[in-house]
C-alpha cells in the first residue's frame, strides 16, 4: 500500500508498513520527486515499449515451506483475533500520468433496464459490529468464494463462512495460518493478506507479508496453497525472502504459476519500482519445494496487476501471463508479458511495457491522485481515492473465440470522482487492446474503490464505494448485459448497505474491495466492501453480498470424480490406498456418496469419509486377503448425487508374496544442515520372509552438489548401515527428499525409505 510508519514515541528509525503498524505517520518519497520521475517518463516509454527485463534477484527458491495442521485446528488454537491498537497510515502516491486529460466517456446518467437487483445473501462479515477488535485502517477488505465456502481477509485477520453468510471459522489472525511453520510468517501478523480461489485446481491461495516493522529487512512473502477444496483443511506452506520491502502484494491465478505484484519500496522508504513473481503453482499444489521467479518494470510504474482466471477454461497452452498497469499519459495503459520457464530459468522473460491506448481521464484529484472523497454527517475527514493505480483484480477469462480482462481505477469526472472500467480483449496471447470503456459516474456522488469481473455470459458486475458531502460512505453495484449497448452500466443501480456514519480522523479507505465470481454456477458474483455503522474511528464494518445479473443460467447441479493414483499393486494380505477426488462442475454443490465394485474375492472397499460435498475427497482403502487370487483387477467407483451419477476406475493388481523379502527403515527420518555440512541416519533392515539376503544400497534425489554415502554399502537382512548425506557449499537452500533404496540380489524386491533433508545458507551473524 506504499505506506510509511514511525513508531509511537520513536522519533529515530523510519520503519515500512501497510496500515497495520504502530506509528505516527511519514510519507516518503517527496511527493516532488515522484512527480519528476512521472514527467520523465513520456521520453523513455518508446525505447522501453519492447524492453526484456533482467530477473530480480529476489528469484530463487522458498525458503522454507512445509505442510500444516487443519485450518481449523489452529483456528482453534489462535482464538479469536487480537493485537495492538494501531495508527492507520499515509499514502505515498505511486507514478502516474502528470497531465489532466478530458474523459469522453462519462455515463451521466444511471442505468435504469431493471429495477434494483435483489440479493441473494448479504450479511456483515469482520467488523466492529460483529465482535472483531478493529486495530487498523483500512481493512482492505478482499473475499473469494470456493465451491461451499467463502474466505474474507482483511488487515490481520481471516473468516471463514457458508455460501449463505453462517460463520465457519470466525475473525482470526491471518499470522495463524503459519502456526508452527516458525520465523516471521508465524510471529508477526503484519497484513497486507489476500485470498484467492485456484477455480483451475479447486484450491484456496492465500498470502501475506511479513517482517514489515524492520528498518533493514530481510522481508518475507508467505504463500499458503490448501490441499483440498475445503478451507479449513491443511495448507502447502511457503516462504520468499526480499531485500527491498515488497509492499501491496496482489496475487493471481494462471495456469503456469501463482503471480504476485508489489510496488517495491528500499528500508529507507524510497519508492523503488514494480515487480512481479511468478511461484511454481504445479509444486506448490503437491507441497514440494518451490521456485520464484521476479522481474521488475521501471520507476515509472506501480500498482501493476496480473490476469486472474475465472471460469473453467484455462488460458490456451503455453499462454504467457498478461500485465497491466496505468500507463505514463492520461491516454494509456501499459501492458507487459511474463514467459515463465521452470526448467531453463534462464529462458524466463518479462516483455514490456506495450501501451493500451484508452479513453482520456484525469487522475482523482484535481490529478494528485489523491485524497479528496467527500462525507457527510459532519466529519470533516475526506478520504483517499487511491487514483494512482489499477483497482484489485484483472480479471481474466477465456471464452473459446477472445480472451477477456476486466479492470478498473478511479478517475477525476468534473470535479467528481467517478470508476473508469474496461473490458481488453485479445487472441491468443496477442497485446490486449479496448472492447469497451465507460466512466461511470451518473451523478454528483463520488464513486471509488471499485472492483469488477464477468460471469460465464459475458455480463459485467462492478462494485464499489460511495459517498458524498450530504451521505456516509456506502455500498452499492451495478453491471450490463454482454448484449447490452457498448461501454453503459445498464443494470439499475443497487445499494447492498447504507453506511450509518462517517470516518473521523482518518482519510484512509479501502485499500480496495473484491468482485468475485461463485465457481459451483460461474453465474453467482460475491461482492466484498466496507462501510461505518456510526460516526467515529477504528470501526469499520466489512460486508458480503452475492447477486446475479439477469441473462446468466445456471448450470444444472453436476459434479466430476476421479481417482489419484488411478492404479496400484499389493500382494496377498495387504491393502492400497488412493485419494478419490470431486469437482462441482455447474449449480451448487451436492452431497455426493461414494461406493465401490468389482472386487476380487476377499477384498473389501473402505472409504473415508463415506460421503463428501461435490468439491471434496475421500481415501479409499482396499484391503485384499492371504487367499484373494493374485491377478489385475478393475475396480469401479461410484459417485451417487441427488441428480447425477458418475464412476472412475482404479487398477488394482494383486501378486504373491515374495519368497525372500526384506524391510527397510531409516532413524532419524529428517535433518537440517548448513551449506557444505552433512546429516547422517541409520538404515535398517529386517527379514520380511524366506531367508535373509544381501541388500545392497542406493540413493535418488540427492540434490546439487551433495552425495550419499553408506558404511557398510551392503548388509546381511537384518543389519544396518550409516548414511551419510553430504551438502556442498554450492548446494541450494531448500527442502528435498532423498530415497535411500535397498535391494536384494537381482535387482527384486526393492524398498526404499525417504529422509527428507533441509539445507540452510550459513548463518551471517545476529539472531536467528
Amino acid at each position: 500500500m506504499s505506506r510509511f510508519h514511525r513508531k509511537w514515541g520513536t522519533a529515530a528509525a523510519v520503519i515500512l508498513s501497510v496500515a497495520l503498524l504502530p506509528g505516527i505517520a511519514t510519507a516518503m518519497p517527496a511527493q516532488a520527486s515522484i512527480a519528476a520521475s512521472t514527467a520523465s517518463t513520456s521520453a523513455s516509454n518508446a525505447s522501453a515499449s519492447s524492453a526484456h527485463h533482467r530477473q530480480s534477484p529476489d528469484s530463487g527458491p522458498a525458503v522454507y515451506h512445509d505442510v500444516s495442521p487443519t485450518l481449523k485446528s489452529m483456528a482453534a488454537a489462535a482464538g479469536p483475533a487480537h493485537g495492538p491498537r494501531v495508527a492507520p497510515d499515509v499514502n505515498t502516491v505511486l507514478p502516474h500520468p502528470s497531465r489532466r486529460g478530458n474523459d469522453p466517456v462519462i455515463q451521466s446518467t444511471p442505468g435504469l433496464n431493471s429495477p434494483n437487483l435483489a440479493l441473494t445473501h448479504s450479511w456483515d462479515a469482520i467488523g466492529s459490529s460483529t465482535g472483531y477488535s478493529v486495530t487498523g485502517v483500512p481493512p482492505d477488505p478482499n473475499a473469494a468464494v470456493g465451491t461451499t465456502q467463502v474466505v474474507e481477509v482483511v488487515n490481520t485477520a481471516y473468516a471463514v463462512y457458508s455460501k449463505t453468510g453462517t460463520s465457519v471459522i470466525a475473525a482470526t489472525n491471518t499470522s495463524s495460518l503459519w502456526s508452527g511453520f516458525g520465523g516471521f510468517c508465524q510471529s508477526a501478523n503484519d497484513g497486507d493478506a489476500t485470498v484467492a480461489f485456484d477455480r483451475l485446481a479447486n484450491r484456496w491461495v492465500i498470502q501475506q507479508f511479513a517482517n514489515v516493522t524492520s528498518a533493514s529487512g530481510p522481508y518475507y512473502e508467505c504463500v499458503a496453497v490448501s490441499t483440498t477444496a475445503d478451507a479449513t483443511g491443511t495448507y502447502n506452506r511457503y516462504s520468499y525472502q526480499f531485500t527491498n520491502f515488497p509492499d501491496y502484494p496482489k496475487l493471481a491465478v494462471w495456469a503456469d504459476a501463482y503471480y504476485t505484484t508489489y510496488n517495491m519500496f528500499t528500508p529507507a522508504g524510497a519508492f523503488v519500482d514494480a515487480e512481479i513473481c511468478a511461484m511454481n503453482r504445479a509444486n506448490m499444489l503437491t507441497g514440494a519445494a518451490a521456485t520464484q521467479q521476479c522481474f521488475t518494470t521501471s520507476s515509472s510504474y506501480g500498482g501493476i496487476l496480473a490476469g486472474d482466471v475465472d471460469g473453467t477454461t484455462a488460458p490456451p497452452s503455453g499462454e504467457n501471463e498478461t500485465v497491466v498497469g496505468i500507463g505514463t499519459t492520461a491516454t494509456t495503459l501499459a501492458s507487459w508479458k511474463f514467459h515463465v520457464d521452470w526448467t531453463t530459468p534462464a529462458n524466463s522473460s518479462f516483455t514490456g511495457p506495450t501501451n493500451i491506448t484508452v479513453a482520456s481521464y484525469t487522475t482523482p484529484c484535481g490529478g494528485t491522485g489523491g485524497t479528496c472523497i467527500p462525507q457527510g454527517n459532519g466529519a470533516g475527514q475526506q478520504l483517499d481515492t487511491l487514483g494512482d493505480r489499477l483497482m484489485y483484480r484483472l480479471a481474466y477469462r477465456n471464452y473459446g473465440d477472445h480472451e477477456a480482462l476486466v479492470v478498473n481505477h478511479t478517475v477525476d469526472a468534473g470535479g467528481t470522482q467517478g470508476v473508469r472500467w474496461y473490458e481488453l480483449r485479445m487472441t491468443s496471447g496477442s497485446t490486449p487492446s479496448v472492447y469497451q470503456q465507460g466512466t461511470y459516474q451518473p451523478d454528483a456522488t463520488a464513486r471509488w474503490m471499485g472492483s469488477i469481473a464477468q460471469d460465464k455470459a459475458g455480463n459485467i458486475a462492478l462494485g464499489y464505494s460511495d459517498s458524498s458531502s450530504s451521505t456516509n460512505p456506502s455500498i452499492r453495484f451495478t453491471g450490463r448485459l454482454s448484449t447490452d449497448a457498448l461501454g453503459t452500466m445498464t443494470q439499475a443501480e443497487t445499494t447492498i448497505t447504507t453506511g450509518g456514519g462517517s470516518q473521523t480522523s482518518y482519510s484512509r479507505w479501502g485499500d480496495y474491495t473484491s468482485m468475485s465470481v461463485d465457481p459451483a454456477d460461474d453465474c453467482t458474483f460475491y461482492y466484498t466492501d466496507e462501510y461505518e455503522p456510526s460516526t467515529g474511528n477504528f470501526n469499520w464494518q466489512t460486508h458480503i453480498a452475492s447477486f446475479q445479473l439477469p441473462n446468466c443460467v445456471a448450470a444444472t447441479p453436476d459434479f466430476s470424480i476421479s481417482a489419484s493414483p488411478a492404479s496400484g499393486s499389493v500382494t496377498q494380505g495387504s491393502s492400497a490406498t488412493t485419494t478419490v477426488a470431486t469437482a462441482a462442475t455447474g449449480g451448487d454443490t451436492e452431497s455426493v456418496a461414494l461406493s465401490a465394485s468389482g472386487l476380487p474375492t476377499g477384498a473389501t472397499a473402505t472409504f473415508s469419509p463415506t460421503s463428501v460435498t461435490a468439491g471434496g475427497s475421500s481415501t479409499l482403502t482396499l484391503a485384499t486377503a492371504s487367499t484373494t487370487p493374485t491377478g489385475t483387477y478393475t475396480i469401479t467407483v461410484t459417485g451417487t448425487g441427488a441428480t447425477h451419477t458418475h464412476t472412475t476406475t482404479y487398477a488394482l493388481t494383486v501378486t504373491a508374496p515374495v519368497a525372500n523379502d526384506f524391510s527397510l527403515s531409516l532413524s532419524p527420518t529428517s535433518g537440517t544442515v548448513t551449506q557444505g555440512s552433512s546429516a547422517t541416519s541409520t538404515a535398517s533392515t529386517a527379514v520380511a520372509s524366506g531367508t535373509a539376503q544381501t541388500v545392497t544400497f542406493s540413493a535418488t534425489g540427492v540434490p546439487t552438489g551433495g552425495s550419499v554415502t553408506f558404511s557398510p554399502t551392503s548388509v546381511t537382512a537384518g543389519a544396518s548401515s550409516t548414511v551419510t548425506i553430504a551438502t556442498s557449499s554450492t548446494t541450494p537452500t531448500g527442502n528435498y527428499t532423498v530415497n535411500v533404496v535397498g535391494t536384494y540380489p537381482g535387482g527384486s524386491p526393492t524398498h526404499s525409505a525417504s529422509f527428507t533433508l533441509t539445507v540452510n545458507a550459513p548463518s551471517t551473524g545476529g539472531i536467528v
